[in-house]
């Protein structure tokens, strides 16, 4: 027997058992608990998906699958049932991302630091704009994802965090705060991030943007969330406009080397090496906006130092960074008097 290898014949048939005996009975028959996570969506009902799936096995394989061969999730039984041809749905939506609670806390900052509540034209609006967002997959979202009720209790989630709140805060996360803490410290500064991310969704500029692979690393970071990140990092990655950089540089007699450390791929690689270096945006991302990248807005730097340069927020400049390795090489090696 192949382990996920069920057809949509046998999973209509463990749904018609499912309808026949009731949730309760089905569950015990076969040894499962209720779904936690997925849930199979047939004809206007839900049905508890790893029970389904593994129910199924027996009309193609002779016997179910215990629950302890196989995963509930999105690798195991969600992947199969999705395989077969059925809809399979998250019970529970996403928790908030960065880009999110980003619009939102400037939702709430416009409204004066209050929560709104779910009829407010200006939460209906979001809640839109949120659904819009390519950052949670739509299998991970049910039927609720981001709708005015979730989106008005964010804003108070929010608005009784603030420092002048008297009251009992409401149910809100460590990410609330932090994002709320940005606001306060640089209002102005966040809420052109915020603009800027409205602006994108609006033009459809950041709906066409991948996830970056390194964008899941946890020390690859920035206040002003992934989207934002991901057009930064598409620009960077612009064939074109390196190219251009790099014959710009060498057209005025300068050389490949990282401006931050000074590292030279053709000095230490050889021919491996020529003509290779990377390029960083130096503008900050909430300043980027949606003109034309200019040479000079770009800095030439080496792998390891474009990944410390945004490795964790604040990012420091080229120079900044410099800075600090040559204070750091000072340092090991002191000039003798």
């Amino acid at each position: 027997m192949r382990i996920g290898s069920i057809t949509r014949d046998a999973v209509l048939k463990s749904i018609a058992e499912y309808d026949q005996l009731g949730r309760t009975e089905f569950l015990a028959k076969y040894g499962f608990a209720a779904s936690l996570s997925y849930v199979l969506a047939y004809e206007g009902r839900w049905y508890d998906s790893k029970a389904i799936a593994g129910a199924a096995h027996q009309w193609d394989h002779g016997r179910a699958l215990l629950p302890s061969e196989f995963s509930g999730g999105r690798d195991h039984a969600a992947a199969w049932l999705k395989r077969a041809g059925f809809t399979v749905k998250t019970v529970k939506n996403p928790d908030w991302a960065r880009d999110e609670i980003i619009l939102a806390c400037q939702l709430v900052m416009a409204n004066g630091w209050r929560g709104l509540d779910a009829n407010d034209q200006r939460v209906v609006e979001l809640s839109g704009l949120l659904q819009l967002m390519p950052i949670h997959a739509e299998a991970d979202r049910n039927e609720k994802f981001r709708n005015p009720n979730g989106v008005a209790r964010k804003t108070f989630d929010i608005a009784t965090r603030h420092p002048d709140y008297r009251g009992k805060p409401t149910n809100g996360g460590a990410l609330d705060v932090e994002v709320l803490n940005d606001f306060l410290a640089k209002p102005a500064e966040m809420a052109e991030v915020a603009q800027l991310i409205r602006q994108g969704l609006a033009t459809g500029d950041l709906q066409d943007l991948a996830p970056d692979q390194e964008e899941e690393l946890d020390d690859y970071s920035a206040p002003e969330g992934r989207l934002l990140m991901r057009r930064h990092r598409s620009r960077e990655r612009n064939k074109a406009l390196r190219k251009r950089k790099i014959t710009a540089v060498l057209r005025q007699g300068g050389r490949l080397a990282c401006e931050a450390c000074g590292f030279d791929f053709q000095e230490v690689y050889g021919e491996r090496g020529d003509g290779y270096i990377e390029c960083h945006h130096v503008v900050p991302l909430h300043e980027a906006g949606e003109g034309r990248t200019k040479l000079s807005d770009l800095a030439l730097i080496c792998a390891n130092c474009h990944r410390m340069i945004h490795r964790r927020a604040p990012w420091p400049t080229p120079s900044e960074l410099r800075t600090l390795v040559e204070s750091r090489r000072e340092s090991e090696n002191p000039v003798l008097a």
